[in-house]
């Protein structure tokens, strides 16, 4: 791909990937999953793995790297919410 085309995908990543911290790093801490759905968590979270396994097929960094952070975070918020949930 193009330089400006990956620093599009780039950019679109960072916002994306980003609005979902805050939300990570609360239930992080609090440990307070109550008003997290389970269900939503799963199907997101294998969402996440396969668009992580898409931009690795597509050799598309912007995809992988964005999916790869936002995997990590969700199945984090994930593991939280079965254990304490």
């Amino acid at each position: 791909m193009s330089g400006a085309i990956d620093a599009l995908g780039y950019a679109a990543a960072a916002l994306t990937t980003s609005a979902f911290v805050p939300q990570a790093v609360r239930t992080i801490k609090s440990r307070d999953t109550r008003g997290i759905s389970l269900w939503m968590y799963v199907i997101f979270t294998a969402g996440v793995a396969l668009w992580l396994a898409y931009g690795i097929a597509a050799h598309s960094a912007p995809i992988a790297v964005a999916n790869l952070v936002t995997l990590i975070l969700s199945a984090t918020v994930l593991v939280l919410k079965l254990r304490h949930g």
